[in-house]
């Protein structure tokens, strides 16, 4: 698997979300387990969750509790892997998100965190989404004060602006590592920060990057699917391709809840698109 940085850590290209193997719909534990193992079978270091991706009010961080559980059963080496997990966003089990941004919150979503997934030190830590009724300097001053602390190695934001990117910069004194914003195919609205992202070296980690490609999954019926029918491949790898070339700073988040698709997945890392059909996917 070719490798990216998040600040000075090294990870796969391609990245697994969690989250589709905890909310409404997912799968049972064993077949979720196989899907990591599938994942790290393929090479991929970088696994997100987050505490809010769980179903019922009862169980919270549910899927970083699988994480390590899948990690933990995994017969070769995970020294290497890197979770990545959020806080800042909640599900009150009604099915709808919630926001809580405040310092407090954060530091004990931090501890919470930290014991479901059985480390000392989260590898790196993303403010989820900003809070209305908490400053953003002072949410992002928690992460600030976690760095400083040890609690967690890298910072990184979730669902922001170009300014709250330079925003938290600034408050994290160089230090933010990442931001993870929706970006795909059909929803390209965050085409400044990654631009931002790649002048200033932070990882762009696109979240739901195979979103909306559902007509491209027919071959033939889009750009992205007669492209994945001359290279014999599926146009989920042409789409993390894409995003792939697009610089070297983004690294695909796609989800997964079955060991079939993550696998596929992974091998967009090693597909090569000519200029002329990444033109013509950019249009």
């Amino acid at each position: 698997m070719k490798q990216r940085s998040i600040a000075e850590k090294s990870v796969s290209a391609i990245g697994l979300g969690g989250m589709p193997m905890s909310i409404e719909g997912r799968p049972g534990t064993a077949r979720s387990v196989r899907t990591i193992h599938a994942a790290l079978d393929a090479g991929i270091t970088l696994i997100d969750t987050a505490d809010a991706y769980h179903q019922h009010a009862d169980e919270v961080g549910h899927n970083e509790s699988l994480i390590a559980q899948a990690l933990a059963s995994y017969g070769g080496d995970t020294s290497n892997v890197l979770v990545a997990t959020k806080g800042g966003h909640l599900r009150p089990g009604d099915g709808s998100w919630t926001l809580d941004g405040s310092p407090a919150h954060l530091r004990e979503a931090v501890e919470g965190s930290l014991k479901r997934l059985g480390v000392e030190a989260i590898g790196l830590y993303q403010f989820h989404r900003p809070d209305p009724e908490t400053p953003y300097e002072e949410s992002v001053g928690a992460l600030r004060d976690l760095l400083d602390e040890g609690k967690i190695q890298l910072a990184g934001i979730s669902n922001a602006t170009v300014d709250q990117i330079r925003q938290a910069r600034e408050i994290l004194g160089g230090r933010l590592a990442s931001v993870q914003n929706q970006f795909s195919p059909a929803f390209r609205s965050s085409e400044a920060e990654l631009r931002l992202c790649d002048e200033l070296g932070i990882a762009f980690l696109p979240w739901s990057p195979l979103g909306g490609i559902g007509k491209a999954g027919k071959l033939g019926e889009s750009a992205f699917g007669r492209v994945a029918e001359q290279h014999g491949v599926s146009p989920q790898q042409v789409t993390l391709a894409w995003m792939l070339a697009k610089s070297p700073v983004v690294i695909p988040i796609p989800g997964a809840s079955r060991p079939e698709s993550i696998t596929d997945s992974a091998q967009a890392a090693e597909l090569e698109l000519s200029g002329e059909e990444l033109a013509v996917l950019d249009d």
